[in-house]
């Protein structure tokens, strides 16, 4: 059938083309509309509700608000992980769903079981939706900055709230842009407990009294004159005389009593949960673009980028925004480094054969089909909405050496069938006619073969996808393009390429021993492949010998997840002790800046301490992330590199009660999203009791800190918060008239700073305070003689209707599927992540004694390569499966097969050394790199075992069975292959070199897949010249032995 389509091609070859120049147009097309992103979005489908209760500990906001939440989402269908966190006026519960899940679809049930937590949650009390988006959408982070320091922080904050945020939400794809850091500005009203007293006003009449004077109504409309008037009644508060003027109450005499009788009226900041800091020259407001889920990273950012532009003209003078990270630099240099690598795999694709053949008009047709093959894959990919990417475009990087073995072989096979034809006919030139029946004839007697070799490496790579996961989401896109790749290849091989041969391949043809580098290979080959006939089980047991040896880099291999992937900036997330000031935070997040700042290559440090205002950004106050962007690499200091410059921030910053952390942003927060931890390995600590998840969290960290490759280690301290534990004295507050609520709730207004109303200036909106003075409120002297004024008038202090105390507590709680847990946060410089944590196992099972209900889950990375390896013990077997049912369907023989794959575990061997002797640690990219190299390996044994068996086959038809003509076949066969093996050995090589020792943008990732792949091309090319001849002779030898044998004991009868 291929020889057939083969035929049909060169017959008509002017539809061929056309069909070419039809792929290339669209392929080009696909491939300008192709999305760019630097990695896959890993994250998994998740739907983030946020409740606010103001003023509430973290305590009642877990008890009232996030359990029942969370227990709630458990059920809710496609659920996997339910996680909540509870922080002082804020709850956020993150719901994880299946893979392959529709986010929309998940948003949809969320809601819908939103519906039935109404009547369990406190009164006002409204859980909302977060937005259509992760804490990977963050794609674009920027400060607004006055140098001039005519604008302060609230001032900028109002700037970035209500003219920038809004404005930018109109961009096409931004789900939500969170402010963060200045102060949100507020009206202040600090009534005077005495004047109060001397009125007979309660806090809870002024509150209504404020509440009474703002606001707006309608009356409908009137007609007038044949027109209707709308009649409006409007009363806002806007300034503070209109604040000043309010009636709180009448005097005896009729005379109002006025809110600034009683109270000081001011604008100032609330309560702060989040700051930001620039270049250690002190606080900022920043602003955060969070994309939608699933759309063009690139895009995106560059519309946000030009919005920012015109809202640039538009901001106060000495107002600056400035960029403080942003994505598109990341996916821009990595798409470039990977298809700088592309370009020159082309290059070296061309220069190979020119060099192997010395006739250019021959090496034209790999370099036309290479690119077309390239184009087809883009199509495929725009189809299906791949975008192109670090590992979509790291799949065509690792295929064209493959890619482009056909067409070698076919060229080769061309050349030799024109060499022929030549010497025949005393070096005259074939006719057209002619020479089109030889290529038909040449590529007849490959194109089967080939076709299916090639399709042996597409189908090796399947089992890729059935990775899941991250494991899964990261390398699907290079699977697909792998195998879109190398399924255009094999197609184009069948058909294009033997039109271009017959319209390119003509001329001169040079003999292949006229070219110096063949002829140094064929006799470099011929002693070798002359012992290999001689002594056979030699040669296979020095192959058994190479096999056996991989057992010695499998003993000293470590194991992670995934290499790091270099993104060019760094996160800086040092955990600092709990129960942190605003002010203090605000202090440590400058120094540590500014530290930060000292190292040259720095260009900027944009600090954040606490959470931006989004529901992707659940961090407590005492957590800082610090994005710290550098110069353009020409800018360097010789010879520095990411990991040099990582020790040398780590050595610039010293500060006591700050544990150092050095991650990649977006890789780092993929994890704390899928598994709430932020370094590579996580443990958790699950129980009822925080006090006691504290104690066993202490332990853990003390024995963690003994373990060798452990660079630093923290905890939560979950439990080192400080309460004022107020305890209503019902029989004492009844005396006076007040109930407990009543009383609780004056706590939370003039104490906790609740909002009382809201102003609305314009489009602009400010929160209401009524709150007594700091000296009444700020010691537990002052808290239990605040005074309070009964309902009937009577004056007494707190400290007469309750009991106060300092007590410890949770500073705040968080937990995953309804349990409490701590986290325990383990850095490491070593590679060897699976052996780092079973040597933690190993400590903490001897020196930690769990309690009775109290367990503890391994998270971060680790988690990841649990389940990858999980799923690879599966994968690793089909895939060798998949390998051995495809040649078998070419041979039909079990010999020839297992002879065929002997070759595979002897080059996974080579791949083994080179990882090892490189330092490198097996990983899931390694695996990858591994898989792609069995199939390659399986096709250069799939081809030389076709030349064989066609040489023999010939020699049998011919009559020729006896053990001289097998030497013969053998010779001839196996000759024909050092070209083409050493033409596509030269491509694959030059082509993964590059990649291997580039650096760069994802270049580590990229390189743990092709570093096994070149160790393995290394040893793989020669075993299949070596091993499968002598074993293709042994065999064939028994098989003759025992015919006769058969013959003779027939004879015999």
């Amino acid at each position: 059938m291929i020889a057939r389509l083969i035929r049909w091609s060169i017959g008509n070859r002017f539809l061929v083309l056309i069909g070419a120049l039809a792929l290339a147009i669209i392929g080009t097309i696909s491939l300008l509309r192709t999305p760019l992103e630097a990695l896959p979005d890993l994250s998994d489908t998740q739907v983030i509700i946020r409740t606010t209760w103001p003023g509430r500990s973290p305590q009642l906001v877990q008890q009232q608000v996030t359990y029942p939440l969370t227990t709630l989402m458990m059920s809710v269908p496609g659920a996997t992980t339910v996680r909540g966190y509870s922080f002082f006026g804020d709850s956020f519960v993150y719901v994880l769903f299946a893979d392959g899940t529709d986010l929309y679809w998940a948003r949809s049930r969320v809601l819908e079981y939103l519906s039935q937590a109404r009547g369990k949650l406190p009164e006002g009390v409204v859980p909302t939706l977060g937005p259509d988006a992760t804490g990977v959408g963050w794609i674009y982070e920027y400060a607004l900055v006055d140098r001039t320091g005519q604008h302060d922080l609230g001032q900028l904050r109002t700037l970035q709230d209500w003219f920038l945020r809004y404005r930018l939400k109109t961009v096409p794809n931004v789900a939500e842009v969170a402010s963060v850091g200045g102060q949100v500005n507020a009206w202040q009203i600090v009534p005077d407990p005495a004047r109060l007293a001397a009125h007979h006003l309660t806090i809870a009449q002024l509150s209504a009294a404020i509440r009474a004077a703002n606001g707006a109504s309608g009356g409908s409309v009137i007609e007038q004159g044949e027109a209707d008037l709308m009649v409006n009644s409007e009363g806002y508060l806007r300034t503070r005389e209109d604040f000043a003027r309010i009636p709180v109450a009448t005097g005896a005499d009729g005379t109002p009593v006025l809110l600034q009788d009683v109270a000081r009226i001011r604008r100032g900041p609330t309560l702060r949960t989040g700051i930001a800091e620039l270049d250690g020259q002190g606080q900022v407001v920043g602003g955060v673009a969070v994309m939608r889920y699933g759309k063009n990273a690139l895009r995106t950012i560059e519309a946000v980028k030009a919005r920012l532009a015109e809202l640039q003209k538009s901001l106060p003078a000495g107002v600056e925004i400035v960029p403080v990270y942003d994505q598109s630099r990341l996916i821009r240099a990595s798409v470039n480094n990977v298809g700088e690598k592309l370009v020159e795999e082309f290059v070296v694709v061309a220069l190979v054969c020119l060099l192997f053949l010395w006739h250019l008009r021959s090496s034209l047709v790999a370099v036309v089909t290479l690119p077309l093959g390239v184009l087809t894959a883009f199509i495929a990919m725009h189809a299906q909405g791949v975008s192109a990417n670090l590992m979509s475009l790291g799949g065509i990087a690792i295929a064209i050496g493959a890619m482009v073995d056909a067409a070698v072989v076919m060229i080769e096979n061309t050349h030799k069938h024109l060499e022929t034809w030549q010497q025949q006919h005393e070096g005259k030139q074939p006719t057209s006619a002619e020479r089109w029946r030889l290529v038909a004839e040449a590529m007849a007697e490959v194109g089967p073969a080939l076709f299916f070799s090639l399709l042996v490496i597409t189908f090796s790579f399947l089992p890729v996808f059935a990775l899941q996961a991250q494991e899964g989401r990261l390398f699907k896109p290079l699977a697909f393009t792998k195998t879109y790749s190398m399924a255009a290849a094999a197609g184009l091989s069948v058909t294009l390429v033997p039109v271009l041969m017959g319209y390119l391949v003509r001329g001169h043809i040079r003999p292949e021993h006229a070219n110096p580098i063949n002829r140094a290979l064929a006799a470099a080959y011929r002693p070798l492949l002359a012992w290999v006939q001689r002594w056979p089980k030699t040669m296979l047991l020095i192959a058994t010998v190479v096999i056996l040896t991989a057992l010695v880099p499998l003993k000293f291999l470590g194991s992670q997840f995934m290499p790091p992937l270099d993104e060019g900036t760094l996160l800086y997330m040092p955990t600092a002790l709990p129960n942190l000031s605003a002010g203090k935070a605000a202090q440590l997040l400058q120094l540590t800046d500014r530290m930060l700042k000292t190292v040259p290559e720095v260009a900027h440090v944009f600090g954040k301490a606490g959470r931006a205002d989004t529901a992707t950004d659940p961090a407590p106050l005492n957590m800082f992330e610090t994005i710290v962007t550098f110069k353009p690499k020409d800018q360097w200091r010789p010879g520095m590199t990411m990991d040099k410059l990582k020790a040398e921030l780590d050595h610039a910053v010293k500060v006591p009660g700050l544990t150092n952390l050095f991650v990649y942003p977006i890789r780092d927060r993929e994890d704390m999203l899928a598994t709430g931890i932020k370094s590579p390995i996580g443990i958790k600590v699950f129980g009822p009791d925080p006090a006691v998840l504290q104690k066993l969290a202490n332990e853990i960290e003390a024995v963690a800190r003994k373990v060798p490759d452990v660079r630093s280690v923290a905890s939560d301290h979950v439990n080192s918060g400080r309460y004022v534990n107020v305890r209503i004295r019902r029989d004492a507050a009844a005396r006076y008239g007040l109930t407990q609520q009543e009383v609780q709730s004056l706590i939370a207004t003039v104490v906790g700073g609740d909002p009382i109303d809201e102003t609305i200036e314009g489009l602009e909106r400010f929160p209401v305070v009524l709150r007594y003075p700091r000296m009444e409120r700020d010691t537990l002297s002052a808290l239990q003689a605040l005074p309070i004024v009964a309902p009937g008038g009577a004056q007494l202090t707190l400290g007469q209707v309750a009991d106060l105390s300092v007590d410890s507590g949770p500073s705040m709680l968080k937990g995953e599927d309804g349990q409490l847990e701590t986290d325990v946060y383990v850095d490491t410089g070593s590679s060897d992540l699976g052996g780092l944590v079973a040597s933690l196992k190993h400590a903490i099972a001897e020196q930690v004694q769990l309690p009775t209900g109290y367990t503890l889950g391994w998270a971060g990375q680790f988690q990841y390569l649990q389940h990858a390896e999980q799923r690879l013990r599966l994968v690793v077997p089909l895939t060798l499966t998949i390998v051995f049912l495809l040649i078998w369907l070419i041979f039909r023989d079990v010999a020839e097969v297992a002879i065929v794959l002997f070759t595979v575990p002897a080059a996974l061997a080579g791949g083994l050394w080179l990882v090892w002797l490189l330092g490198e640690s097996v990983s899931v990219a390694t695996v990858i790199g591994f898989i792609s190299l069995a199939g390659v390996t399986a096709e250069f044994g799939v081809v030389m075992m076709l030349f064989l068996r066609q040489a023999w086959e010939r020699r049998v038809v011919a009559g020729q069975v006896s053990e001289a003509s097998l030497g013969e076949a053998i010779r001839e066969g196996a000759q024909m292959r050092v070209r083409p093996i050493a033409m596509t050995v030269a491509v694959i090589l030059a082509g993964l070199l590059p990649i291997m020792i580039g650096s760069g943008a994802g270049s580590d990732l990229v390189r743990s897949i092709a570093t096994p792949m070149i160790g393995g091309m290394l040893v793989a090319p020669v075993l299949s010249m070596l091993a499968i001849p002598a074993a293709f002779r042994w065999l064939m030898l028994r098989r003759l032995r025992g015919q006769r044998t058969v013959a003779e004991a027939l004879d015999g009868s």
